[in-house]
């Protein structure tokens, strides 16, 4: 089973910033991709940004520019957040994906931190 486990998050006033880290243990054979998902009050979950085993990052429209995935080790991926906006409120959740050590899939989301952006 893999296990997520991020950290970082909280409150912060609007221009400032914030850094998330998600860590992947358990039986991982191999990981095909980590993502930054958000979700806000009352609107549906998105991606934020993401970076695949194979060094391509991706980001939404919306936070190009200010925010930066990055990846140290083999199962360490971090979100530093800057300028951030009140609109960048929401819930950040991590998700990674690929093989456990049995050779399954697995698609696998960590518990969610807060971040809240005040004006």
């Amino acid at each position: 089973q893999v296990h997520l486990v991020e950290s970082g998050g909280g409150l912060v006033q609007a221009g400032g910033s914030l850094s998330l880290s998600c860590e992947a243990s358990g039986s991982i054979f191999s990981i095909n991709g980590m993502d930054w998902y958000r979700q806000a009050p009352g609107k549906e979950r998105e991606l934020v940004a993401g970076i695949n085993s194979g060094g391509s990052i991706k980001y939404a429209d919306s936070v190009k520019g200010r925010f930066t995935i990055s990846r140290d080790m083999a199962n360490l991926v971090y979100l530093q957040m800057n300028s951030l906006k009140p609109e960048d409120t929401a819930v950040y959740y991590c998700n990674v994906k690929g093989y456990s050590g049995n050779l399954k899939a697995f698609d696998a989301w960590g518990q969610g931190t807060l971040v809240t952006v005040s004006s």
